[in-house]
């Protein structure tokens, strides 16, 4: 069970354990800490040779092409880091794709209790979308590729350099500034003149002497 405190993070066991199942957790415990090569000390009846197999996270394994395309420099490390998603047997896609599949798979031997929808949602979702996505970015990838250009933010020059702010958003170009449209005056009655407002029209007016 997981705890968190101010200073401090631990894993503690669940209470109510019998002691023969605290055993296990911690043997088990000791085993896939020293599998991940942590050091642990501990009593010799949890320390076994037991080395159970260590899968990285989807987060650990994906966020390194994030940090590829923010440090390319050219448009061919960009997509150096995007192939990787789109390998058709050992890419980021294709391991999605085996994991929704095996999903349905799985709600499909669950028997009359499971929802026998979710299993052609899920190989709808790998069979359409999934073959959107990666069809997308197989198109960017190969239009990177294709251009052999640096990147302009990442260009050296012999100034003093400044990297662009993270947080700040992109410039967007200037819109051309709006030339307000002259009024034209309004008509001046001549001195001693009063307009026949009812006679007034957009071609002609009657000016009539008081």
């Amino acid at each position: 069970m997981p705890v968190v405190r101010l200073h401090e993070t631990y894993h503690r066991a669940p209470t109510g354990l019998a002691p023969d199942a605290e055993n296990q957790l911690a043997t088990e415990a000791v085993a896939r800490l020293r599998a991940a090569d942590y050091h642990v000390g501990c009593d010799e009846e949890f320390a076994t040779d037991r080395r159970p197999a260590r899968y990285p996270t989807l987060e650990s394994s994906v966020a390194h092409l994030a940090v590829r395309l923010r440090e390319a420099t050219t448009t061919e490390d960009a997509a150096d880091a995007l192939i990787e998603l789109t390998a058709p047997y050992d890419g980021v896609l294709a391991a999605i794709e085996q994991v929704l599949y095996a999903a349905a798979d799985f709600h499909d031997h669950l028997g009359a209790a499971a929802d026998p929808y979710t299993a052609r949602r899920l190989r709808h979702l790998a069979d359409e979308h999934l073959h959107v996505l990666r069809t997308d970015l197989i198109h960017t990838r190969n239009t990177l590729a294709d251009r052999h250009a640096p990147y302009p933010l990442r260009s050296t020059c012999a100034g003093e350099f400044r990297p662009p702010n993270a947080n700040a958003s992109p410039r967007t170009p200037a819109r051309p500034r709006r030339v307000p449209r002259r009024r034209r005056p309004r008509p001046r009655w001549p001195p001693g003149c009063a307009a026949d407002l009812p006679s007034l029209s957009r071609t002609s007016c009657t000016l009539r002497r008081p």
